[in-house]
């Protein structure tokens, strides 16, 4: 038995409809047809009544909208009898156009847009130094401090160890050296401000002429300051009064601030070594660093040594790498962070083989090395709080809990003339009184000075 096709060429060539009226019954003429029973747009129709929609201004698959779509509510259940809406193969051609959507706010930037405008936002404030000629050999950490004064030098240590800070593109160590040319990368800085009081005239006047007070050389080029115990060379956490801050006061004409050449600690009195020119301060850093600068100190000590002259040769590392005045270890070649020293001592005198007045001739010159070289041979200066460990012992009576050590002798070569500068610093008050109670005479002869100087 042969099928046929139903008939396809309907009134006016155009195949026929199926609508509401035939929907489930077959037409009288003809076999009865196949294929759905309703046709699309009538099935969009009847959903867009059930929705409440016009239809005749929502037409998906016509050519054109008649007006704005609606806002299309949330979905409901579909009305019984309704058909799915979806493309029907075969429909009406033409481009189907885009069903508009109700405006929303403008999205926010992304989390990646959001950090891209952070980074730049920091890198603003990225400084590139370039090295001048009269800051040649400047250590890192001093270049740092000199260009920036308010910025502190643990700050300072923090940026370089951190890798912060790049020089010619590369990380650096706080002690390396800089040549002129050199392309410094500064990140960021949030520079403290000034914890002082607002200066004025007299505020600046009563620094100068301390200052002045301190001076026991001075010339065109430079000048040695005696330092009093408990003066702060440089600021730090809590330290408002300190050298490089009083030096302000005797900023020149030009413009130019004298400078610090080299560090004592705060508790440790005597010679003070000050620039007053960058190009002072480059040579007389150079003649520190090739160690012909000489240095002597004297200290009061706990016990007296066996060995009345002898040698000190260990590495030295901080306990705490983190903090700046962290106490010093005795440690071994090789450790992280351990740095060589070596020290010559001499005992000058004794005191009922109690108390010794040592004196010393560094030859490096590495962070509390004296007093860690000190207690790691027995004898502790008295009055030191980070090293002084000796059980059962009693501060003689009369003699002040303060820390007995003095930068005594200073030579140098003069940064312009190359002749050697020779100071000494007398002994700070609380020292004196200790000589003069232990009958100590601080003109008598010291063999330090025939130590070896390497």
């Amino acid at each position: 038995m042969t099928t046929r096709q139903p008939p396809r060429d309907g009134p006016k060539g155009r195949r026929p409809s199926f609508g509401k009226a035939n929907f489930g019954t077959a037409k009288a003429e003809g076999r009865a047809r196949t294929g759905p029973r309703t046709s699309a747009r009538d099935a969009a129709e009847r959903a867009a009544r059930n929705r409440g929609d016009d239809a005749g201004t929502r037409d998906p698959w016509g050519g054109q909208e008649t007006a704005a779509a609606p806002v299309r509510p949330k979905s409901r259940p579909a009305a019984e009898g309704t058909l799915p809406r979806r493309p029907i193969p075969g429909g009406a051609p033409g481009p189907r156009p885009p069903a508009k959507r109700p405006e929303v706010p403008a999205p926010g930037p992304t989390r990646r847009e959001q950090r891209a405008a952070a980074s730049a936002t920091l890198a603003s404030g990225v400084q590139t130094l370039t090295v001048e000629p009269d800051e040649a050999g400047m250590r890192i950490d001093r270049f740092l401090t000199a260009r920036f004064p308010l910025l502190p030098f643990t700050r300072v240590q923090s940026i370089v160890r951190k890798g912060e800070l790049r020089v010619d593109g590369k990380r650096a160590k706080p002690n390396d050296r800089l040549e002129p040319g050199m392309s410094v990368r500064v990140p960021p800085l949030r520079l403290d401000q000034p914890s002082e009081r607002p200066r004025n005239p007299a505020r600046e006047q009563d620094d100068a002429t301390f200052i002045r007070s301190l001076i026991l050389y001075e010339d065109a080029d430079m000048m040695i300051l005696n330092k009093p115990f408990g003066l702060a060379v440089q600021g730090g956490s809590g330290t408002v009064r300190h050298v490089d801050g009083l030096l302000a006061a005797l900023t020149g004409p030009d413009g130019q601030k004298p400078r610090l050449v080299h560090r004592l600690d705060k508790d440790t009195a005597g010679c003070l070594i000050i620039a007053k020119t960058r190009l002072a301060a480059a040579t007389l850093a150079k003649s520190f660093r090739s160690r012909a600068a000489r240095k002597i100190y004297w200290a009061l000590t706990a016990g007296v040594p066996r060995v009345r002259q002898g040698r000190v040769s260990t590495y030295l590392a901080k306990e705490e790498p983190t903090d700046a005045d962290a106490r010093m270890r005795v440690a071994k070649h090789g450790d992280e962070g351990a740095s060589h020293a070596l020290t010559y001592y001499a005992m000058v005198d004794q005191a009922a083989q109690k108390l010794s007045w040592l004196s010393f001739k560094p030859v490096t010159g590495r962070t509390h090395q004296l007093r860690a070289h000190a207690a790691h041979i027995g004898h502790p200066i008295v009055g030191d709080p980070k090293y002084f460990s000796v059980e059962n012992w009693e501060l003689p009576g009369g003699i002040q809990n303060r820390l007995h050590l003095l930068a005594r002798r200073i030579v140098i070569p003069h940064p312009r003339t190359g002749k050697p500068v020779d100071v000494s610093a007398p002994l700070p008050p609380h020292m004196a009184q200790s000589w003069n109670l232990l009958g100590f005479d601080a003109t008598r002869y010291d063999p330090i000075v025939e130590a070896p100087e390497a």
